[in-house]
């Protein structure tokens, strides 16, 4: 395993969400607003980890398999605390939208390049628009307030739901890009 900045940029994203999860819980009056600031610069090492291994050609296999594994923990746990701090079901509905597709996406890679075929399931436009959208209604929802009149929270529900089709859309394309494999 090679350590160079990209990594340990993905590695400190990871050791990020035990953070996030303690300053959530604690009883303090700004927990959500540093919480979401938290987020914020997570969801900043995750951009910058990877333009620096493409611009300095720092790509690992351990950076590439590490990456998307750091992204998905961040979008469940946070979708976690964020249902179990509002219980919802126009929350908890799309927040189990998005996390099963996660799972059920990140085991389709894996299946995927199990059979050598990785290069068929990689990210399309839809799932770039998703995880705008997914990042976007995480941190309205984390922070959960109104902020100088703008309705954070409605942003939120209204980015959760955008994401949460989008989720659904990209996840049928992927499964319509390996319904070869799985008639073999």
């Amino acid at each position: 395993m090679i350590l160079n900045i990209p990594t340990i940029l993905t590695l400190l994203r990871i050791a990020s969400i035990p953070v996030i999860m303690i300053v959530f819980y604690l009883p303090i009056e700004d927990a959500r607003l540093w919480c979401s600031l938290l987020f914020i610069v997570a969801s900043l090492t995750d951009w910058f980890d990877g333009f620096l291994a493409r611009r300095l050609n720092l790509q690992t296999a351990f950076g590439e398999f590490l990456d998307p594994v750091a992204d998905k923990l961040m979008v469940v746990v946070i979708l976690v605390l964020i249902v179990q701090a509002d219980p919802a079901i126009y929350i908890a509905i799309p927040a189990a939208i998005i996390i099963g597709r996660e799972v059920s996406v990140a085991s389709l890679r894996e299946w995927m390049a199990e059979l050598g075929l990785r290069s068929v399931v990689k990210v399309s436009w839809i799932g770039k628009f998703k995880t705008g959208f997914q990042m976007l209604a995480i941190l309205c929802l984390l922070f959960n307030m109104d902020l100088y009149g703008l309705p954070v929270r409605m942003l939120g529900l209204v980015s959760i739901y955008i994401a949460a089709t989008l989720t659904l859309w990209s996840m049928w394309q992927y499964i319509q890009l390996a319904l070869p494999q799985f008639k073999k």
